[in-house]
């Protein structure tokens, strides 16, 4: 094997399609995925490549110096591919110290690790953290955009510790050499996304006729990028990009959540054979949710003009392959509402 490649998270949502991309495209990497198997993480997602000779599962978690430590001695990784992290709003303001301890805590438990199995040496060496618009804070509606510029400004635990982490990340590059790069994304759709997240839960809710919560007046806007998309995007820096950049990776694909959630109604209706506008009246609007930031947006000109990726598809394309998808693998989404896919894979694999 050429490379040793560490990719930690890659169980879930993100991870799981940047894991399959490496497996498939590159036979002579070897593809170390490691993975705590939390609530968002599942085996199920990497079926497809779970026997290939180039991939290997380790169960484990980010913040366990020994584990990663005696990792990085069995494997002599030669890039980390950082995407495990707590990352769902809601539940970072429940309980924030698990997104401090997941994201700071993990990330630099890591960085740790990296450094000291490289010693200095570190040609083709590369530690590659994935971040996210959130770290930036909101935008008016004003037509500007998150730049690679942008002054941090988190409001939520989540995004406060993934600016954290991002930190962290920079420090040692400046401090210690290590050789890194960061890429932050707006939020992602697709296949594999796990029912909590607004999408999912929507097209889940429309086919069973259940009430589509939407928060406020349902004005908030993101920009939506398709998770393949964001894959790519992923597999060109980690390769091409240049130690010690940033790099924004976005859809330019602006929506606000009601007319989102409305066009998801209008595929749902169609591709369930309901007369249209009938699932619009299951959007019900609730309390807005605490420091919930209007506007996210991203300008991704630089990593198009310096490595040339851009979107490859439409968002009424992409969210029509979503919902076909979930359609065509409802057991997927069965066996993780009702935990199945836990009970599976801890059988086998423990706790170790």
């Amino acid at each position: 094997m050429k490379k040793n490649i560490l990719i930690t998270g890659g169980a879930g949502f993100i991870g799981s399609h940047v894991v399959r991309l490496f497996v498939k495209k590159y036979p002579d990497y070897r593809i170390i995925n490691l993975d705590a198997l939390t609530y968002a993480g599942n085996l199920e997602n990497l079926k497809e490549v779970e026997k290939e000779a180039n991939y290997i599962f380790e169960k484990g978690d980010i913040t366990d110096e020994k584990l990663v430590s005696a990792l990085f001695v069995q494997y002599n990784f030669d890039g980390v591919i950082h995407l495990a992290a707590e990352s769902h709003v809601d539940r970072s303001i429940a309980e924030p110290m698990a997104f401090i301890k997941t994201n700071v805590f993990g990330t630099v438990n890591l960085l740790n690790a990296a450094k000291e199995s490289w010693k200095g040496k570190y040609e083709g060496k590369r530690f590659y953290h994935i971040s996210t618009d959130e770290v930036y804070g909101a935008l008016e509606k004003d037509g500007t955009f998150f730049t690679e510029n942008t002054k941090y400004a988190p409001h939520s635990p989540y995004s406060a510790s993934k600016a954290s982490s991002d930190h962290f990340v920079r420090a040692y590059q400046d401090t210690y050499g290590l050789p890194v790069v960061i890429s932050n994304c707006s939020n992602n759709y697709g296949a594999n996304h796990f029912p909590e997240k607004l999408i999912p839960l929507c097209i889940n809710n429309i086919k069973n006729k259940k009430p589509i919560p939407v928060y406020g007046k349902g004005e908030n806007v993101r920009d939506w990028l398709w998770v393949e998309d964001h894959a790519r995007a992923i597999d060109i820096i980690f390769h091409n990009g240049k130690d010690g950049e940033t790099y924004n990776i976005g859809g330019n694909n602006e929506w606000t959540n009601i007319d989102l959630i409305r066009l998801l109604c209008k595929i749902m209706d169609k591709k369930l054979g309901r007369v249209q506008g009938e699932s619009e009246k299951l959007i019900t609007f609730v309390t807005d949710r605490a420091g919930h930031d209007l506007r996210y947006a991203i300008d991704a000109s630089k990593l198009n003009r310096e490595l040339g990726w851009k979107p490859s598809l439409q968002f009424e394309q992409g969210l029509e392959k979503t919902v076909d998808w979930y359609l065509a693998n409802e057991q997927w989404l069965i066996n993780v509402i009702n935990g199945q896919y836990q009970q599976y894979y801890q059988k086998q694999y423990g706790n170790r």
